[in-house]
């Protein structure tokens, strides 16, 4: 069983079909992989590359200390393996990531016995959900729809108790754990995942479209870690939804409609959907461009709700969603820089940095992507921040420089006399200018 994105043994269909081949052989054993590809380790950054650790430390515990981890090109490392152990077959979850999904063919192909693909990520494979004439969606609306209509499977059982685990080669051990200073990672593996999830049904679900939207408040899930390693398997939430549900349902459903975008179109992990973005458009550049995105980088924009995003993902390898969209969206539209440049900061420090959601939500931010949420719809990260974080909490949490303002009023320093006492930065651009500077630019490319 070659585990990759599925680091748990329940609602694990690839891992049932490994072990029921096994029993029906004269030799029961099953072998747990993870192979370290450096493709994927090597840029994963140190908040995504520290969780996988501890993940797969969670993991090793759950099959007896008996994971096989192995570090190299795994078209080498898992012919290695089965030559080692005499396996009979490879078992994994499909993989639907351009990289993912050319890795495992090249695999196969070195392979003298059959790469078996049991289930995926999703509770609804991307593929599945077509218009009728068989081609895919581009909006949401009517994806999530279809992705309804075509409904999924119930989650498949646990394992049984008794399977036998084999460590049959010679263990690279666990990479290296990066040393994240003072980040602190939540607790990783299936068990912490089923817990979390577990807390969130019982206090917060029922307020979850009311509350997901407050950066003060912990109305969100925080699931996303879980989902992106598979330490929980979507259909199993899913399983747990009632119809009332339906709002988080449809998050669930939008991380389907962009893995399904991104294997359908396997570019627009880096380049726009709408080519004018990346050919045409009058992006700043030079110094001024490095000048901007380190202070964004930073949290130093002099935009306390931008600023506090920004800062939180340096706490927690982790951003509230709506403050996501309002970070990337001053990043392309009062700054005047590339999604693609944002979205590699986040895949840096994201301990949820998932490929697909994370190019399609910025595209989807930026307007050169799926929907219809067009350029001119550009966020003002002062009215963002009253209406998301009324009484100031979220700003005040991650920002210590303007700890001293009250209320609101830590959105708008400018307006207090000690607002600058302890040292936050002047605005580096004017909202209003920029945006004008936006919407006319866009207006020249689409000529």
């Amino acid at each position: 069983m070659w585990f990759r994105r599925d680091l748990r043994l329940s609602d694990n269909p690839a891992l049932i079909a490994a072990v029921e081949e096994a029993r029906s052989s004269d030799d029961p054993r099953v072998v747990p992989l993870f192979v370290v590809d450096p493709v994927l380790w090597e840029p994963a950054g140190p908040v995504r590359q520290a969780y996988l650790v501890d993940s797969l430390n969670s993991l090793g515990a759950s099959v007896d200390r008996q994971l096989v981890i192995r570090h190299g090109d795994p078209r080498t490392v898992v012919p290695e393996v089965i030559a080692a152990a005499g396996a009979t077959s490879v078992h994994i979850a499909a993989d639907f990531g351009p990289y993912g999904a050319a890795r495992d063919s090249a695999v196969e192909a070195a392979l003298d016995v059959p790469l078996v693909r049991t289930g995926s990520p999703y509770a609804v494979a991307p593929g599945r959900v077509t218009k009728d004439d068989g081609t895919p969606y581009r909006v949401y609306t009517p994806f999530w729809r279809a992705w309804v209509r075509h409904g999924w499977r119930q989650p498949a059982p646990a394992p049984p108790s008794d399977v036998v685990w084999w460590e049959a080669v010679p263990c690279d051990g666990r990479p290296e754990r990066p040393d994240l200073g003072d980040l602190v990672l939540p607790p990783a593996g299936e068990q912490a995942a089923l817990e979390r999830w577990k807390a969130f049904r019982a206090d917060d679900l029922r307020e979850y479209d009311e509350l997901r939207n407050r950066a003060d408040l912990a109305g969100t899930s925080a699931m996303s870690h879980h989902l992106k390693w598979g330490e929980i398997h979507p259909r199993t939430m899913l399983a747990d939804l009632a119809a009332s549900d339906e709002v988080f349902g449809k998050e669930l459903a939008w991380r389907e409609f962009y893995a399904d975008v991104l294997a359908q179109n396997p570019t627009s992990a880096t380049q726009s959907l709408d080519e004018r973005f990346d050919n045409r458009m009058p992006w700043t550049t030079g110094e001024q461009a490095d000048e901007f995105f380190r202070a964004w980088a930073d949290g130093r924009t002099g935009y306390p709700f931008v600023d506090a995003g920004m800062r939180q993902l340096r706490a927690e390898g982790w951003m509230h969603n709506r403050v996501r969209m309002v970070v990337a969206s001053f990043l392309i539209k009062d700054l005047h820089l590339p999604w693609q440049r944002g979205a590699a900061e986040f895949m840096r420090w994201l301990r949820d940095g998932d490929l697909a959601s994370n190019a399609h939500g910025w595209q989807w931010t930026a307007g050169c992507g799926t929907d219809a949420s067009p350029f001119y719809r550009v966020f003002n990260p002062v009215l963002q921040g009253l209406k998301f974080d009324p009484d100031g909490d979220y700003v005040r949490r991650y920002v210590p420089e303007l700890r001293h303002l009250p209320g609101k009023s830590v959105h708008e320093p400018w307006k207090a006399i000690d607002g600058y006492v302890d040292g936050y930065p002047d605005p580096i651009v004017d909202h209003k200018a920029e945006r004008d500077v936006a919407l006319a630019d866009f207006s020249a490319i689409k000529g």
